[in-house]
């Protein structure tokens, strides 16, 4: 009995320090503070449609995500916090046509960010300053500008682009995924010149303004042909050719719709959620507690505990918090209190055959346990199912409400328990008394 009183005690001190921590984050906006979704922090939401008609259908899956990755390190290099990029398909279980919905927090500048989005890809050769070789970046890792010169070889001078495996030229390990660029007549001039006067510099490679690599260039190229080579993995390789050859996105897409969300309408949301969830907390506490006395402060304690750790998973994953997760979060609540109700009434039952409070604790969690397995596996296949084919806004209410689900089990099962067994004797005179009045014969 000693030791479970200790035990309770050393899980109360760990739920406050996780608790400060989870607290500590919001207060100094740092690393661990919650990450918030466009519909409560504010920002753009734009939708595209994606033309894959003249796209092989064997290629459809690889040209979406190469489209994906480009987006998104478009969107990156526009300094966006937790932007989301990801493709869906419309109609019923993903049968219409795809889409690219790409949600851009903070930003409230719509036209720019479409026309950053929709620019073509611009790739560029700069030769690297002498000198400045070991200075590509500062001390924080952007890229210093004072380290390359143009050379005006640019993207518009290529032909085509395609997928290798090196073959330990061009400073490619065998079987090394590297890209070649065949240029056009112009570009293949430009590139001899370049190439014959710079033998021994490094010639810089970049892609919409990101270093791909700056390899030194071994001999004079003539031939119009050379290889970018990198840490490439062949699905980069052959995304960054697909993007190349088409000398635009990977997929043609178009425009469909923009929605724009003031900040001072996420902050409502978020006002509002958190609302919602106090007062929740509140009349689900009073309820507890009025109804089962100190089992039911037992549930409180162990709910209070359960919305910690909720808390401590959101920042730690991170989960990105949606007015749609918040909801999830506020049923998980519920959900969480309904073990809680099992329990004591099994518990009630088992006080009611004259058991004492140890033994009644044990049987009456091990009686309610089949019931809540099942309702919580119910919840979990639910959530997954959500999550798996639902939307960016289903995925969101799945992917808390699931977390919840487990996390309440945790608290239910473990910290309920534990909690109760350190109290004992005090449950069975707070339960035996309600019994009594109840018309229970013990």
């Amino acid at each position: 009995m000693f030791k479970l009183r200790y035990f309770s005690v050393l899980i109360l001190i760990v739920a406050g320090a996780i608790g400060f921590f989870v607290w500590n984050g919001q207060s100094t906006q740092g690393r661990f503070a919650f990450k918030l979704g466009l519909d409560l922090s504010g920002g753009s939401h734009l939708e595209y449609a994606a033309d894959t008609s003249n796209t092989p259908a064997s290629q459809i899956n690889d040209s979406l995500s190469a489209l994906q990755m480009v987006i998104e390190r478009r969107v990156n290099a526009f300094g966006v916090g937790e932007p989301v990029v990801q493709v869906e398909r419309g109609g019923v279980v993903g049968t219409g046509d795809y889409r690219l919905i790409v949600e851009l927090p903070g930003v409230t500048d719509v036209n720019k960010a479409v026309a950053m989005i929709g620019q073509t890809p611009t790739l560029e050769f700069k030769l690297v300053t002498l000198g400045m070789e070991s200075k590509l970046t500062d001390e924080q890792g952007s890229l210093n500008p004072a380290a390359f010169q143009d050379t005006g070889l640019t993207g518009k001078y290529l032909s085509s682009s395609q997928l290798q495996f090196g073959n330990g030229s061009a400073g490619a390990l065998a079987s090394q995924p590297v890209v070649q660029v065949n240029f056009n007549s112009q570009g293949a001039q430009m590139f001899s010149d370049i190439t014959t006067k710079n033998v021994g510099r490094e010639l810089a490679i970049f892609l919409d303004g990101k270093l791909l690599s700056a390899p030194v260039i071994q001999t004079a190229i003539t031939n119009g042909s050379a290889i970018i080579s990198g840490k490439f993995t062949a699905t980069e390789a052959k995304d960054l050719a697909t993007n190349l050859n088409l000398g635009a996105l990977p997929v043609p897409i178009t425009l469909a719709s923009t929605q724009t969300i003031g900040a001072a309408l996420g902050t409502e949301a978020v006002h509002a959620g958190v609302l919602a969830a106090i007062i929740g907390f509140l009349i689900l506490s009073a309820f507890m507690i009025l109804w089962y006395r100190l089992p039911g402060l037992v549930a409180v304690a162990a709910l209070l505990l359960y919305v910690v750790l909720m808390l401590a998973l959101f920042v730690l994953i991170p989960v990105v918090l949606t007015a749609a997760g918040l909801a999830g979060f506020i049923l998980s609540v519920g959900l969480a209190v309904d073990a809680n109700i099992l329990i004591a009434e099994r518990m009630k039952e088992e006080l009611a055959e004259g058991k004492n409070a140890t033994i009644a604790i044990r049987d009456g969690f091990a009686r309610a346990w089949a019931a809540i397995r099942d309702s919580n596996i119910a919840h979990i296949i639910a959530a997954v199912i959500l999550f798996w084919i639902g939307t960016s806004v289903i995925k969101g209410f799945a992917l808390v409400f699931g977390l919840g689900v487990i996390v309440s089990l945790l608290s239910a099962i473990t910290v309920s328990r534990t909690f109760l067994l350190a109290l004992g004797v005090n449950v069975e005179k707070t339960l035996g008394r309600f019994l009594m009045r109840s018309g229970f014969n013990r």
